[in-house]
Order: C-alpha cells, then structure tokens, then sequence
C-alpha cells in the first residue's frame, strides 16, 4: 500500500507541474476580448479555435485538472494514513 500511495504521489507533482505549465502557456482572456471587439473572431482561427494549440491547450487544462480533483481525493483516503 505505501508503494501504491507513493506512486499516486509521484504522478500527482507531476499532473501539478504540468498543470500549471499549460495555463501559464495560454493566451489571457483580454487577447481574445479585444479580438471579439473589433471582429477578428469571425476569421478562421477564430472558427478553429478547438483544433489550435489554444484550444489544445484548455483541452489538457480540463483533463488535468479533473485528474487533479481525482488525486487530490484518492490520496485523501484513509486507507494511505
């Protein structure tokens, strides 16, 4: 059991490493605001934004952060105490 919750542990610092990598890497909200005001969200990145590295990106934020949730909770368990 102390070899599992190691493990768990392991893989944890990791997803938190990456975690916050990829939302350092992403683009801040005001970027696309300004675009959407002056109308450049009609063009074709705007159209395409989930098959860009931005929408890849919150893509990866999502699942990261689901298996963040996840792990924080399983390594909350009592049976690793």
């Amino acid at each position: 059991m102390h070899t599992l919750h190691t493990i768990l542990l392991l893989v944890y610092i990791l997803v938190c490493c990456v975690l916050t990598v990829i939302v350092l890497m992403q683009e801040g909200k005001q970027a696309g605001l300004t675009g959407a005001i002056s109308g450049a969200a009609e063009t074709y990145w705007g159209k395409n934004k989930g098959r860009s590295m931005e929408g890849g990106l919150e893509l990866a934020t999502r699942i990261l952060a689901v298996v963040f949730v996840v792990l924080s909770l399983i390594l909350n368990l009592k049976i690793f105490q």
